[in-house]
């Protein structure tokens, strides 16, 4: 039988974030023992993917609507302060800050032992498979506002 972890894949909301444990493994890191650079680009994507799902925005279920739809990330404004090492475990810290038209915006931090490694701000955009920008679903407005503390339209 195989025990229920205390932190569900998925990770968990707390408050207004949504906050997700990540081990460091060997394939994360360079040379040197320390996370590559690129790499927290794929702990944020695992951070905002995670975040949707608990909010009840599945990307299967957005690939099902019609018209079928995506998301794709616009701009990144990303600042690094500290390394993360091999056998770390750090928190990936979501908030959304607001959404407008067809885009949402979120603010990511990853943090080890409450230490910030790593700090971005996302810009996202809402496609139809044709690749041309879609208004976010209301559904999916309400769902992205629920936990938006710091708006940047609507």
């Amino acid at each position: 039988m195989t025990d229920i972890p205390e932190q569900p894949l998925a990770g968990r909301l707390v408050g207004d974030e949504h906050h997700l444990l990540v081990r460091i493994y060997y394939e994360d890191t360079d040379f040197s023992g320390v996370v590559y650079y690129a790499n927290y680009m794929k702990f944020f994507e695992r951070g905002r993917s995670d975040y949707l799902r608990l909010i009840g925005v599945h990307h299967h279920e957005l690939a099902q609507m019609d018209p079928p739809l995506a998301f794709a990330v616009t701009h990144i404004d990303i600042t690094y302060k500290a390394p993360a090492k091999i056998d770390d475990i750090v928190l990936v810290r979501s908030r959304s800050t607001g959404v407008k038209g067809a885009q949402f915006f979120l603010h990511q931090r990853i943090e080890r032992d409450g230490v910030l490694l790593c700090e971005a701000h996302f810009d996202a955009v809402c496609l139809g498979f044709d690749g041309r920008p879609r208004r976010l679903p209301k559904v999916l407005i309400n769902a992205i506002n629920h936990t938006v503390t710091d708006k940047k339209g609507g």
